[in-house]
């Protein structure tokens, strides 16, 4: 019923763990100020007990690449199976020579030596610390002289809870980002007391609880069981693992890297570690189990795979891609797959219809933007239509669900390879052979072939050295956590000199491997430190709506980034080209609101510390092959020394995401230009006059109403009532209505309300019932 040990023994129990004769770890009942644990030496702090340690480890695929976290050190679990339970900073790594230490200001930093930068800190410099303590439950904890605690790591988990650790509401336990499909599974507390597994914020594939309590912590108590308590410990929900009550030593409660949620148990006689609960019982049912590798199935010894039935699909570097060729000149087909269920997952939002099995068909045989379908009928009649290559689903001979991908009906129709025929021979006219032109002919091109060897020699012998670097600082892309550090020279080298401009100071380029790139240059008067730091902490970020951070130059004067290429560049010449406009289809805009809500919703509460964009605009979004959105240059405010609070960073990008959404409908790039009129139109009952004028008659009333609400409530003046992203998402979504708002830049707030406003946050205001 449970993979035991295949996820322990294919992440966390195969770290590299500097032990043994490689690592001194000393008990300590007390870490006093000043402490340090460094990648060289190899120390560690250990519990009074001996059962948990704090020090450096790495991972055997990235020998260099080292991270600071606690795990187990008891005597009585081997070495390889001493699993790593908290890790400073989420994803950090640091190189060589770096160090952990509690400062003597009682602030604990990671320091990395490659860098020259704190790359994270317990930020308590300013709050009294006396000293530190790793206590026998495996809980660092920062005290005052009082021996109050002033920080614990139990408060900021990463992917695992031990005994007596709580998740509280609004906070995340997050796969480990082994890969960039894991990074994306969370597990979230949320406000409503319900314990969810979710896929971004947008899909939720497992919940635990009833949603009808709020102030609620999930718990994994010392019996083996899973609770959800409420402050009073109070219990709503439980659930128990196989060896519920018996003795054993030591648990913990795991998100792995595979999106499933286990319960691990130690076991002394055969000395592994036991799965002995899993949220999903069926792992196929955890959502883009195979992301793009295909559909999830079992085979005959019952452990899930992962498959591509589609036989025409596009298959390139591993993925398992529906066809996206629609100008199928013969027609197209759907072919059928029984036993099937298809969703789509970049995007993940599907269409779904009541409707019978052939309008199912014909309804994806029709729309030119249909891939496939998948139809049910468990009561009622279900389509489900997806508009997107990237398919998963799982299979199964229970299963009363049918699909059908669309494909071309003649593979070679799309794109037809005619044999060319030899042109007909002209008739030949004798000639006569000058000996000496051909002896002068064949000297010539002799001398000119050994001057452009030469030339060739020594351009490619000055490139060898760039590019076999440049070849080994990635070799691990793409999966790579690692940023790679250029030269200005390789720069240069990138991008031919500088020789492609596609934006404001961004040029194309390509990587030793040919994978496009963009570099964007910055001012060169940013100082290096702080550039690393920041370069450091968004080099971790994985999005799917997040442009990746491929690589960095900070040498001398020169400062870039190099990021991801997005093949149909930014969306701001979408908006102000006509004909590139019409390529902009209404149902195109929403979606791209929504990726781009989705985006900094993830910036400002899923990643490890909050993080504003600050800069968000059309010129900041681009459009990637499948005209999907991306968010680049975040974070960039670090560069510039920019320092606001979290509050008002994040309704910095809530009222530029508001810009945003109403330059999509209105198609008016400068917003302030338009936004009273657009206020008065929409009061008046007329929004569709709000509309570029450039799209056909394909608007949504509904979707327009919605899309024109939440601009005017993010461009509020008053700040206590523009809506935080999350509540943007949602209302976006469809999952969350929203009043009518007051005019953006009037306070017509009553004294009353604004009180309440204080009290409850901007959710009295604004969320009520979608009226009007």
């Amino acid at each position: 019923m449970l993979e035991q040990d295949r996820f322990l023994h294919g992440f966390a129990l195969l770290l590299c763990i500097c032990l043994g004769s490689l690592l001194s770890g000393i008990a300590v009942s007390e870490i006093p100020l000043g402490s340090k644990l460094s990648v060289g030496e190899s120390n560690s702090w250990v519990s009074s007990n001996g059962d948990f340690a704090i020090g450096f480890y790495n991972f055997p695929d990235q020998p260099k690449q080292f991270s600071v976290g606690i795990r187990f050190n008891s005597k009585s679990v081997p070495v390889d199976k001493q699993t790593v339970v908290w890790v400073a900073g989420g994803d950090v790594t640091v190189g060589n020579n770096s160090y952990f230490q509690l400062q003597e200001n009682g602030q604990l930093v990671l320091f990395d030596a490659l860098q020259g930068e704190e790359v994270w800190t317990s930020k308590t410099s300013q709050l009294s610390v006396a000293l530190a303590v790793l206590r026998d439950d495996g809980n660092l904890v920062l005290l005052n002289e009082n021996r109050d605690v002033i920080w614990q790591s139990f408060d900021s988990p990463t992917d695992t809870l031990l005994p007596g650790q709580r998740l509280s509401t609004f906070r995340t336990l997050r796969a480990a980002s082994q890969n960039y499909v894991s990074s994306l599974y969370s597990l979230y507390m949320n406000v409503s007391g319900q314990l969810q597994l979710r896929w971004e914020s947008s899909i939720i594939y497992w919940s635990a609880g009833r949603p009808s309590h709020s102030n609620l912590s999930a718990v994994l108590s010392s019996d083996g069981s899973l609770q959800l308590v409420a402050p009073n410990l109070e219990r709503f929900w439980s659930v128990f693992g196989e060896d519920h009550n018996d003795t054993v030593r030591f648990r913990f409660l795991r998100l792995d890297v595979d999106g499933n949620l286990r319960l691990y148990s130690w076991m002394e006689v055969s000395q592994t570690w036991r799965s002995v609960w899993q949220a999903v019982e069926n792992q196929c049912n955890v959502f883009a189990t195979c992301d793009q590798q295909g559909i999830c199935a079992f085979n005959a010894s019952g452990s899930h795979v992962c498959t591509c039935p589609f036989h025409h699909a596009v298959q390139s570097n591993s993925k398992c891609l529906v066809s996206s060729q629609h100008d199928c000149k013969p027609g197209s087909i759907m072919v059928e797959h029984a036993n099937m269920f298809l969703y789509g997952i970049y995007p993940v939002h599907d269409f779904i219809s009541l409707t019978s099995l052939d309008k199912c068909k014909s309804m994806c045989l029709s729309d030119p933007s249909c891939t496939a379908v998948t139809f049910t009928n468990d009561g009622s009649a279900k389509c489900r239509m997806m508009k997107t290559q990237y398919v998963s689903g799982y299979s199964d001979p229970s299963l009363s669900a049918t699909s059908f991908v669309k494909r071309c009906s003649d593979p070679l129709a799309a794109d037809p390879i005619f044999p060319l025929k030899s042109p007909p021979q002209a008739y030949k006219e004798p000639y006569n052979i000058c000996i000496p032109c051909l002896v002068g002919a064949a000297s010539g091109t002799i001398f000119v072939f050994i001057v452009i060897q030469l030339g060739m020699g020594f351009y490619l012998y000055k490139r060898k050295n760039i590019y076999r670097r440049l070849a080994s600082l990635a070799h691990s892309r793409p999966g790579s956590k690692c940023l790679i550090i250029l030269s200005f020279t390789e720069i240069k080298e990138l991008t031919g000199n500088f020789s492609d401009q596609i934006g404001p100071k961004m040029f194309k380029g390509a990587l030793p491997d040919k994978q496009p790139v963009a570099v964007k240059e910055l001012e060169g008067t940013i100082e290096a430190r702080k550039f690393r730091a920041a370069v450091s902490k968004v080099g971790n970020i994985y999005h799917k709506g997040l442009a990746k951070l491929e690589g960095y130059c900070c040498e001398f004067d020169h400062r870039y980034l190099v990021y991801e290429y997005a093949e149909n560049g930014s969306l701001d010449k979408y908006i102000e080209n006509p004909t590139l406009a019409e390529r902009l289809t209404w149902r195109k805009r929403m979606d791209i609101s929504l990726s781009v809500g989705r985006a900094i919703f993830y910036l400002h509460t899923e990643c490890r510390e909050f993080l504003c964009h600050g800069n968000l605009k059309c010129e900041n979004v681009v459009l990637d092959e499948n005209f999907e959105a991306k968010v680049k240059e975040f974070g960039l405010g670090m560069l510039y020394g920019e320092a606001s609070s979290r509050r008002a960073s994040a309704q910095k990008d809530v009222e530029d995401f508001g810009k945003m959404v109403l330059t999509l409908v209105s198609g008016f790039k400068e917003v302030k230009d338009v936004l009273d009129w657009a206020y008065k139109e929409w009061m008046e009952g007329n929004p569709e006059n709000v509309v570029d004028k450039r799209l056909k008659n394909e608007v949504d009333a509904e979707e327009l109403e919605c899309a024109l609400r939440i601009a005017f409530w993010c461009l509020q003046a008053d700040e206590r009532v523009k809506p935080s992203m999350g509540e943007v998402v949602k209302v976006l979504e469809g999952t969350l209505p929203a009043d009518p708002p007051p005019p953006p830049f009037s306070c017509l707030i009553s004294a009353r309300e604004v009180e309440d406003t204080s009290e409850s946050g901007s959710e009295y205001i604004m969320w009520r019932a979608f009226s009007g």
